[in-house]
């Protein structure tokens, strides 16, 4: 049985979702990436598909923009399918002079502007942050593959033409980059038990106003893609 959003069957989710906004980057993965993909779900153009990668089931799904779509799907995959772990694999805007366009971040935790977590009641401030397991997976197949990794805060924004001024800010006090996606991720795994992750690559940089092309958003952030795919074996692997 599905929901108003996702057309799947049951079963027809791994355990492991690698989750991009974008439908189309959800699509180059399935198609580049995955051996045998098929199509599950395609409502709304929010694709879909489930394969193999070195021979252990993994899906991807787009998570669409901001943190009420994030909210919605990545819900729906942990209590309805039953998905054990979402990987989130999307762009992020620097905002430390760390990083440089196309280099991998993971987040450790998602610092955010948004209401999301007050629908939990809590009497203080719930701070999101990441599975340990999947991080340590992560960094873990980042030194096998060679691909250098910056791990740290991210801020998870309600508000994407915001003042860069205001955004700057954060990275102050040590936040590496902005994006809208992970609190809302990171809480739903919370309040569900479950484990997530965002591994992401740098698209934008607000300190030199540098940026890549949507096309090269879509098509070329494959050690980000490659590195989820490696944790998603692990975590299988950990299962059997």
């Amino acid at each position: 049985m599905g929901t108003p959003h996702n057309e799947a069957a049951q079963g027809a989710f791994a355990k492991t979702v690698l989750m991009p906004g974008d439908p189309l980057r959800a699509k180059f993965i399935a198609e580049h990436f995955l051996d045998g993909a098929k199509l599950v779900n395609n409502v709304r153009g929010v694709q879909g598909y489930t394969g193999t990668y070195r021979d252990t089931p993994v899906s991807v799904m787009a998570s669409g923009m901001g943190m009420p779509s994030m909210g919605i799907y990545s819900y729906e995959l942990f209590h309805t399918y039953d998905v054990d772990n979402i990987i989130r694999v999307g762009s992020v805007g620097s905002i430390s002079p760390r990083l440089k366009l196309r280099d991998v971040v993971l987040g450790q935790a998602a610092c955010t502007d948004s209401n999301y977590p007050r629908q939990y009641g809590l009497d203080g401030t719930f701070s999101p942050i990441a599975d340990f397991t999947l991080l340590e997976s992560a960094v873990s197949a980042a030194r096998r593959l060679g691909v250098k990794t910056a791990v740290g805060n991210l801020l998870s924004s309600d508000v994407f033409y915001r003042r860069t001024e205001d955004t700057l800010a954060w990275g102050r006090l040590g936040v590496l980059a902005v994006e809208m996606e992970s609190a809302a991720l990171y809480c739903n795994a919370a309040e569900a038990g479950k484990r997530a992750l965002a591994v992401c690559t740098v698209s934008d940089n607000l300190l030199t106003g540098e940026a890549l092309s949507t096309t090269e958003r879509q098509t070329s952030f494959t050690q980000m893609i490659t590195l989820a795919l490696e944790v998603a074996v692990d975590m299988a692997a950990r299962r059997a």
